[in-house]
């Protein structure tokens, strides 16, 4: 009969299952069993869950998911964990995935395509029940492993007909900012953009741009292209203030606006009367700074509890839309100037 005493048996965080099944004088396998939502009779369960309970014993549910046929763990793939966009989805990733009962595992790649490419791989060892990619770039090698491994996968941040994609409406969201920055009389244009090897910031918001610029006569637009950190684009927006001198600079990120906004401070550039800026994504610190800056903000945060959602379904056998557009806002601060105002 089972009478330890919890004295006797000594309450400890690092008990395995050998410990918790010898003190209920049960086999371990029955303990696993138990753990794993198996067969096991009332009596013997009761048993297992006062050791348990007594103990403080806690599962290590990533060997326990390992072990198991269909596991609790999605991997997910972040090119960078220094961006503020990927750090809040990822937050919300995490926040969806425990509300559902499943662990995030996270790769970060450092932007480096072979240990992205790799990480798929490595997740397919690890018995992921589905990936989720934060995508710059889909290359023929990633389309190649994603038949290969056979698991569920969801990009974000990147459309690809070939898989399952959860995208910011980049294309729309830079058609609407533009669109707000020529009917406030822009029309000498310098865009501020990166290499089109990324589609959606690289292309998209291009697009967008370009498409709203189609419907307004007299402009005079130029483009550029610069990294995606603030010290190049702050190197890129010195040279186009000495070529150009625009009255607009539109940047494909908040960063890139950010570092448009220190090259002007350094050149006694004022910001708006002088020049206007705007950036895309809604950083936090695009808020603070003097002057705020206008953006066309994505709720990263929110895109992360869809996307987990979605993968969570995926992983459950149910259909979804090969494609899922998060929301945006146009949100209008004090470093745009009006210039039909000063018409008045």
């Amino acid at each position: 009969m089972y009478t330890e005493t919890k004295k006797a048996r000594g309450i400890s965080m690092n008990r395995t299952i050998s410990d918790i099944a010898k003190i209920a004088g049960v086999a371990k396998s029955t303990v696993s069993r138990y753990l794993n939502g198996g067969s096991v009779s009332d009596s013997t369960k009761k048993k297992i869950e006062l050791v348990i309970n007594e103990t403080g014993y806690v599962p290590n549910t990533f060997a326990q998911s390992l072990k198991a046929k269909k596991t609790n763990i999605i991997g997910t793939i972040v090119p960078r964990l220094d961006s503020y966009a990927a750090s809040n989805t990822l937050i919300g990733i995490d926040e969806e995935l425990r509300n559902q009962n499943y662990q995030m595992l996270i790769a970060n790649t450092n932007q480096d395509l072979e240990r992205e490419i790799e990480s798929l791989y490595s997740f397919e060892r690890q018995k992921v029940a589905g990936i989720i990619l934060l995508a710059t770039v889909i290359t023929e090698a990633h389309l190649e492993a994603f038949q290969k491994i056979q698991i569920p996968v969801l990009l974000v941040g990147q459309y690809n007909e070939n898989t399952y994609s959860l995208i910011h409406d980049d294309y729309a969201a830079s058609y609407e900012l533009a669109k707000n920055i020529l009917e406030k009389g822009h029309r000498k244009i310098a865009y501020l953009g990166v290499t089109e090897k990324d589609i959606a910031v690289g292309v998209k918001r291009k697009q967008g741009f370009k498409a709203a610029v189609k419907e307004y006569p007299n402009c005079d637009v130029r483009y550029y292209e610069t990294g995606f950190k603030i010290l190049d684009a702050m190197k890129a927006a010195d040279s186009i203030l000495d070529d150009f001198q625009p009255t607009m600079l539109f940047c494909a990120t908040d960063n890139i606006a950010l570092g448009a906004l220190k090259a002007s401070y350094l050149k006694g550039v004022n910001v708006p009367s002088d020049l206007s800026i705007v950036g895309f994504g809604g950083y936090e610190i695009t808020e603070v700074i003097h002057p705020a800056i206008t953006t066309a903000k994505f709720h990263y945060k929110e895109a992360g509890h869809m996307a987990a959602q979605q993968i969570v379904r995926l992983v459950n056998g149910e259909q979804i839309q090969k494609l899922t557009l998060s929301r945006f806002e146009i949100i209008e601060r004090e470093s745009v100037d009006n210039l039909t105002d000063s018409k008045i």
